[in-house]
């Protein structure tokens, strides 16, 4: 049977993974995301911290907190999670882009790594100030009420992600027919 799946991956074209990769990397993967999802959990008890807490001490520390330790950790976990994926789809039977549910899942992973980059990131250096000038009765700048939408943006993103990972979808995207690429909507 080896030999015959290592001749039908030649024969397409495509890499399989072996079942120990395939393992592994999805075992890499489920973790990657895990941590990704605790990391917004921690975020979202950060910004309500911040928010809600009961002192200006432990608001203003949850403001420093968020800024000096959240970014890179969840950029860190989510490119794991993007490399992963992009390996599971091309070594395995799914696929980048045949299957609606991959495609979205890539799609999700990709918008949020980018907002972590292009819209967390650059504002973190604020919110760092502004946790160290709290306690000195700062007036509140107008983006620290906004740092509630990206951990509730992402949770709910990667929350929809696992569904489709697990419910798999909506079938195939695409089928060959005839060395053309020709959208189907249902799995035959």
């Amino acid at each position: 049977m080896a030999v015959q799946e290592r001749t039908r991956a030649r024969q397409d074209g495509r890499l399989r993974l072996g079942r120990g990769w395939r393992r592994t990397t999805l075992i890499v993967h489920i973790v990657s995301a895990g941590a990704w999802i605790g990391i917004d959990v921690i975020v979202a008890v950060l910004v309500l911290t911040g928010r809600f807490g009961t002192t200006g001490e432990v608001r203003g520390l949850a403001y420093q907190a968020l800024a000096t330790f959240i970014v890179w950790p969840m950029l860190t976990s989510a490119l794991i999670c993007l490399v992963t994926g992009l390996i599971l789809g091309l070594g395995t039977r799914w696929g980048l882009v045949r299957y609606w549910w991959v495609a979205v899942k890539l799609v999700l992973n990709l918008v949020l790594c980018t907002l972590i980059v292009v819209a967390l990131q650059p504002g973190m250096d604020e919110v760092n100030e502004y946790g160290r000038t709290f306690t000195a009765g700062a007036p509140e700048p107008a983006f620290i009420s906004n740092l509630f939408f990206p951990p509730a943006v992402s949770l709910t993103a990667l929350t929809f992600a696992t569904v489709l990972a697990v419910a798999k979808p909506w079938g195939r995207l695409t089928r060959r027919t005839g060395g053309r690429l020709a959208e189907r909507t249902r799995d035959a």
